[in-house]
């Protein structure tokens, strides 16, 4: 990587007791064509780069105003749920102050952040939604569940169509040791999520009665295999167990991929509240 290039910063977002969570490039905003920002996770490693535009003396009722967008290797999204906690990190660490707070822009509505830095790194929340939610099709499930490889021996009901920015398929199965050994045909999955215009799918261990629950979400439509954590799922995912009582859930994710992240989320009225500790692990220069 060239010295003289522009500056990434790699964020861990949505650290596990201190380690592991999902590498994101984060960038202040630059004279990029939305074909050089698709490149950028290439060229770091990462899932997602998160670009900022944080203009000084830009503050609103609740801290500095900034806007964010997000893009994989095959373009834009309207949101990014992990993608946000590594900006909040990004922004607490930039402004130097232990507690922070910031109204963030994106493509798919503002949202109000907040950040605590302390011990090395910092712990983000914010506020996501509204989430909706609908039953799946029979061609939605016909087409995506033998992809993932979900027999009707591992499904457990309650499989949801949500949204909150893009739909995705929220699939249940009995249990983590069922999840962890599920194996998706990626080509076949991508096809069917291009086809019926779904993000990706995000398939959950039945929750315990604490609200602890394991998830893997696969995304190849957006040029993610599979995700190390994605927060706007498991608001979803809160959204839907709202209505069985569970007021707050704790998702882990990512350990399939060696890199631990943990999640969590709480429904707040129309919104859910989604938090996750993120660390700056390295700055880096492109070509």
């Amino acid at each position: 990587m060239s010295a003289d290039g522009p500056r990434v910063t790699i964020v861990h977002a949505c650290l596990r007791d201190g380690r592991g969570g999902s590498p994101t490039a984060v960038m202040e905003e630059a004279p990029l064509t939305d074909g050089e920002r698709r490149r950028v996770p290439a060229l770091t490693g990462t899932s997602h780069a998160v670009f900022i535009d944080a203009p000084d003396g830009a503050d609103g009722l609740s801290g500095p105003v900034a806007g964010l967008r997000f893009f994989t290797a095959e373009g834009e999204l309207p949101a990014c749920g992990h993608g946000t906690v590594a900006a909040l990190a990004f922004l607490a660490e930039r402004a130097g102050s232990e507690q922070f707070r910031a109204t963030l822009r994106t493509p798919g509505g503002v949202l109000a952040g907040r950040a605590t830095r302390e011990d090395g790194q910092v712990t983000a929340s914010f506020d996501a939604g509204p989430v909706e939610l609908r039953e799946p099709t029979a061609l939605e499930r016909d087409l995506v569940l033998p992809a993932l490889g979900v027999t009707p021996d591992l499904l457990a009901p309650g499989a949801r169509v949500a949204a909150v920015g893009r739909p995705r398929l929220l699939v249940p199965v009995a249990s983590r040791p069922a999840l962890a050994r599920l194996t998706p045909d990626l080509d076949r999955l991508r096809a069917a999520c291009d086809r019926l215009g779904l993000l990706g799918c995000y398939v959950y261990s039945v929750p315990e009665r604490s609200g602890r629950a394991a998830a893997r979400m696969f995304a190849p439509s957006i040029g993610v295999p599979e995700d190390a954590a994605n927060a706007n799922s498991t608001a979803c995912l809160a959204a839907h167990l709202a209505d069985q009582g569970f007021t707050g859930i704790t998702v882990d994710m990512g350990d399939s991929l060696g890199s631990p992240s943990t999640i969590t989320a709480a429904p707040r009225g129309p919104v859910v509240r989604l938090g996750g500790a993120a660390r700056i692990t390295r700055v880096l220069h492109l070509p």
